[in-house]
């Protein structure tokens, strides 16, 4: 997008002292933020600098209104709605039946997997010696996966001290002497990272039966139940507040928004029904819905809530502050990244991929563009409009993606499971060292015909910018043979894992976010276009919504995703502050079965009218 007054350059826009939009994004960012820093203090310039006009007081507008809401809008709330309590109201327990019959009373899915449940079967076993002791063990035993590989075996050790010798005051009976003796062998021979696996399934067996079946009984799961019955309730545009577009989907635009009762930001993804209908894009706009919903990583963008509006159907998806990765390769100085810098966001695109295909999805879109970029630097895989699930022992055939980054099996429309993610992977580690796709040259127009020529019969070239260990990366993954290549030989992710490029990355820890990136993101930017630069769509004409039409709004509008939701709650401590049990014993209100719920007053029509507005 062009500049507007020195003021907009490229995609990052950011704050000043006095709240005046400047950019340090483009090629020379560097240098334009310290020239304008210098203009700043010396006052040079300010009588011939112009006012900015009403398209670029909207911006600006736009745009600090959005920082104002990252930040948390000032004050103690966080962004948090005054009544975001009464929103959050727990209902009485007796409200709470129809769930406690409807849920499934699966340990893993109630007590591990879920995080309130995780945490609320914790504060249960915390009340009982013997099974607090079984936590803080699963603790001790996740500290050691991720601990620093030199000081993982004075880790371990600490830990069979602690809870697997007999005398200890913290000893783990659950776990027999046998593999006691097995466990200290194996960690003076090597501190492998699953050295206490066998140990912990056993835990988990043990605390999944009387363990799990008392809690079942107990003031804690009905806490839980409670909180299901939040995350089970309607959501609907006036659960948000919404603010600036920041660009464009397939069948609408992209936007902040924030949930009002917790001040939690996410993006709005917004699909135009008409549009859908006109595009035939039901099939596609339902899977896309359904596979974020499936997948839960740290290197995937999550669905948090599925809902609709009168016009559209919304995915609330996880905000990437921190822009994409094809604008940090081009306008951000020299094109392309030093070495660590683009083994790093491989090795977590890598993890993302991974995390997709033990779920069986293939993505097939891996680009640059898709490649999100959050506050901390770390990254996430997006726009999943692409992939799909591969049955167990089947392959699929489509000739789906984007041109350049399409593996030859893909182009050549033969049959595949996952090949083609590890050959863009590769196309994108190539791209990040070179700052040039290894098909393509940037702006520069070459027919679909002869990239797909290169991509099948023609070996890339690598310049002086390439490591031997980096070469040896690209050349493995860009191998044009499926079968030969790094990633589908027969082990998966684990294959470019184990590469020389990442053998000084513990991938445990990386995993658990406990590594810094080696770029993080100016808080005070905005790293997408200008309000006034997103092009528009343009109204859908000749099609007309129908109320056959609801039995596809009432698949894709399920309201809230119930792993997203409650990792909501305790990231913006709404949790801490709800999950209040009484010190002395007695049984909370909502709680007690004797007491029953109080009916809601009745509100007159100005206090709804009002309660809408916040």
């Amino acid at each position: 997008m062009g500049a507007r007054r020195g003021r907009s350059v490229g995609r990052h826009w950011w704050v000043g002292p006095r709240g005046a939009g400047r950019s340090c994004g483009g090629g020379s960012g560097g240098a334009a933020a310290a020239a304008a820093a210098a203009l700043e203090r010396s006052g040079a310039g300010r009588e011939v600098a112009a006012p900015p006009g009403p398209m670029e007081l909207e911006n600006i507008v736009a745009n600090t209104v959005l920082l104002k809401a990252r930040e948390g809008g000032g004050g103690n709330r966080k962004g948090k709605s005054k009544k975001w309590r009464q929103m959050l109201q727990f209902p009485h327990i007796s409200l709470c039946e129809d769930l406690r019959q409807a849920l499934e009373r699966d340990y893993h899915s109630l007590c591990e997997k879920q995080p309130i449940g995780r945490m609320l079967f914790r504060q249960f076993c915390e009340t009982r010696p013997e099974l607090s002791r079984c936590v803080k063990f699963l603790d001790a035993v996740a500290g050691y996966e991720v601990a620093p590989d030199e000081k993982r075996k004075e880790c371990g050790q600490h830990l069979i001290e602690k809870y697997l010798k007999p005398k200890s005051e913290d000893h783990v009976p659950e776990v027999p002497s046998q593999l006691v003796d097995a466990c200290c062998e194996r960690l003076e021979q090597e501190p492998s990272k699953e050295l206490f696996k066998e140990s912990t399934k056993l835990i988990h067996d043990y605390l999944s039966v009387a363990p799990f079946a008392d809690y079942l009984d107990s003031l804690y799961f009905n806490r839980f139940l409670q909180w299901k019955w939040l995350e089970r309730q309607p959501v609907t545009k006036n659960t948000f507040r919404q603010y600036r577009v920041l660009g464009k989907g397939g069948f609408g635009e992209v936007c902040a928004c924030q949930v009002r009762a917790t001040g939690k930001m996410y993006a709005c993804k917004k699909l135009e029904k008409k549009r859908i209908k006109k595009r035939k894009g039901e099939a596609m706009a339902l899977n896309e819905k359904q596979i974020l919903e499936k997948v839960n990583s740290r290197f995937v963008v999550s669905l948090a809530y599925a809902y609709e509006t009168k016009d559209a159907l919304c995915l609330v998806l996880t905000l990437m502050n921190g822009g994409d990765l094809k604008f940090h390769i081009y306008h951000m100085g020299e094109a392309g990244f030093e070495e660590p810098r683009a083994a790093f966001y491989a090795a977590e695109i890598c993890c993302g991929l991974e995390d997709l295909h033990q779920e069986r999805i293939v993505y097939r879109d891996l680009k640059p563009e898709n490649i999100l970029l959050d506050d901390h630097g770390h990254i996430r895989i997006s726009d999943l409009g692409l992939a799909v699930h591969v049955p167990e022992g089947q392959t699929i055939k489509g000739r789906v993606g984007t041109v350049g980054y399409m593996a030859p099996e893909v182009v050549k429309n033969e049959r595949y499971t996952f090949s083609p993610d590890w050959w863009a992977l590769g196309c994108l580690v190539y791209e990040m060292i070179e700052g040039q796709s290894p098909f393509q040259q940037r702006k520069k127009k070459i027919k679909r015909e002869e990239v797909e020529r290169l991509v099948k019969d023609v070996q890339e070239e690598y310049s002086e910018k390439f490591s031997p260990c980096a070469r040896s990366l690209c050349t493995m993954l860009l191998c044009k043979d499926p079968l030969e290549r790094l990633g589908c030989r027969g082990a998966g992710a684990r294959e470019v894992k184990e590469h020389p490029l990442f053998k000084h990355l513990n991938f445990r820890r990386l995993e658990a976010g406990m590594l810094d990136p080696p770029f993080k993101p100016d808080p005070q930017a905005i790293y997408c276009k200008d309000v006034l630069d997103i092009e528009q769509f343009s109204t859908v004409k000749g099609v007309e919504l129908e109320p056959t039409d609801n039995d596809f709004y009432q698949k894709f509008a399920t309201g809230s995703v119930p792993i997203p939701w409650q990792n909501e709650m305790i990231e913006t401590d709404c949790f801490k502050e709800l999950n209040v049990f009484s010190t002395d014993g007695t049984v909370p209100p909502d709680l007690d079965w004797k007491g029953q719920p109080s009916p809601q007053p009745k509100k007159g029509l100005l206090q709804r009218f009002f309660s809408r507005q916040r």
